[in-house]
């Protein structure tokens, strides 16, 4: 099922140019078009699910499974890799641009300049109640 607005079902359909890494029944790799650092790629369902809560367990296992695949390579093949980031964002607050789920792989070295700004308040740590508050709720929702 595929967005006719979306870019990445636009991609998956060849109706927009992809550097293409991987693909199988389930899922597609590219290379982002505007890389963290080179070799940074996306790992994209091939059916469309705007958010997490669209996609279903399954797909959402093999996306992280073939990232650990494709990551493995990423060490192989000569690309300035010292380590990986996975980001994966979902919905506006997590700065989700493009409404199809996508989880980046993105090669990290020393001194490449990435990084993620802390809010002031992640110095100050919860007590322990106040994380097994949080717990129960989410635990509730299950």
């Amino acid at each position: 099922m595929a967005m006719t607005d979306c870019v990445f079902c636009k991609i998956l359909a060849n109706e927009l140019p992809a550097s293409q890494v991987y693909q199988d029944e389930t899922c597609t790799v590219f290379m982002d078009f505007q890389p963290i650092n080179a070799g940074h790629m996306l790992v994209i369902p091939n059916r469309h699910a705007a958010c997490l809560a669209e996609l279903d367990e399954d797909t959402g296992a093999h996306l992280f499974r073939v990232a650990q695949h494709i990551t493995q390579a990423l060490y192989r093949s000569g690309v300035k890799c010292e380590g990986v980031n996975f980001f994966l964002a979902d919905g506006e607050a997590a700065f989700q641009e493009v409404f199809h789920v996508h989880l980046h792989v993105f090669p990290r070295f020393e001194g490449d300049g990435f990084g993620l700004k802390f809010s002031p308040e992640y110095s100050h740590k919860p007590s322990r109640a106040l994380l097994d508050e949080i717990a129960e709720k989410i635990k509730n929702a299950l």
